[in-house]
């Protein structure tokens, strides 16, 4: 036999062979990839789930969740070639991990539109949360209103300025899938001072409060209810400990703060009652990020 011929059929039956195995990558699906950062574990009853959009609507590419280290279980997805292609933006939200609905939830926590193969993914673009938080500011004293003046003061945040009695917090609006929440961190176990959707009005509640009147904007005194490994019998002096806002998904199913936290600021360690403390500005180091590419 001709040698030549014979290296071709040689070649021929291979290629034969290969693609009778299925071992050909299948024309009409493609890989998206995904590289995130900043991600936290969601717990058992939540999952990230990414969405393309096409032609305006949003079409899944899958579910995968992140543990305790930011690793995510996944980070490559198949999709339609066609619909990856036409993919204008990808988001990502965060979804029951029991989810009758197709569509995304209100809580998209990073979003960013196609450059040709690739999307830088931001909590501030307009399909995610909507903002960096670059603008937020906040101002807290302590005090314990809710038990009468001149009793245990620095048991009680308050983010206000008492002295013209102006809300403390500027923050952006947030929407529908997000809401803010006030911490002070005890002896290493936060603890909430309510949710709240403006700095200007009360939040959620004082369930660790005394019984006496309460000022109409975030706070809480620490008297009552203190959670697991805290004591409140001595209420607690909040000089040296950490104040938080965080924003938080909605619903949400931990009690500590989520990985968005604008607002930060170490109480000092010689706090007293009636000076106005400035809450540091986070910024973006600590926020999510990724980029997502086709």
């Amino acid at each position: 036999m001709n040698k030549i011929f014979s290296l071709g059929l040689i070649g021929l039956t291979a290629l034969f062979l290969f693609s009778a195995t299925g071992c050909t990558p299948d024309p009409e699906f493609g890989n998206l990839n995904l590289s995130l950062s900043g991600l936290e574990d969601l717990g058992d009853d939540y999952v990230y789930e990414g969405w393309m959009m096409v032609s305006g609507a949003p079409v899944s590419t899958g579910t995968f969740t992140v543990d305790a280290n930011g690793n995510p279980s996944s980070s490559s997805f198949q999709a339609d070639y066609a619909m990856l292609k036409d993919a204008t933006a990808f988001i990502l939200s965060i979804e029951p991990a029991v989810d009758s609905d197709p569509a995304p939830s209100n809580t998209k926590i990073l979003a960013g539109s196609f450059s040709g193969s690739s999307a830088s993914l931001a909590i501030s673009d307009a399909n995610a949360v909507g903002t960096d938080f670059d603008s937020a500011t906040g101002l807290y004293f302590l005090a314990t209103p809710t038990n009468g003046p001149a009793s245990n003061e620095t048991s009680g945040i308050w983010f206000m300025d008492p002295a013209n009695g102006t809300a403390g917090l500027t923050l952006p609006t947030l929407g529908a899938g997000w809401i803010y929440e006030g911490w002070v961190v005890i002896d290493g176990i936060p603890v909430s001072t309510g949710t709240f959707r403006s700095g200007d009005m009360a939040d959620s509640g004082n369930p660790h409060s005394g019984t006496q009147g309460a000022p109409a904007v975030p706070g809480e005194d620490f008297f009552v209810d203190a959670p697991a490994g805290l004591n409140f019998n001595i209420p607690p002096d909040l000089a040296g400990k950490t104040a938080v806002v965080s924003v938080e998904p909605v619903p949400d199913n931990t009690t500590a703060p989520f990985v968005l936290k604008p607002l930060t600021h170490g109480i000092p360690v010689d706090a007293v009652s009636g000076p106005v403390y400035t809450m540091d500005n986070a910024g973006t180091a600590n926020q999510p990020t990724g980029t997502a590419t086709r």
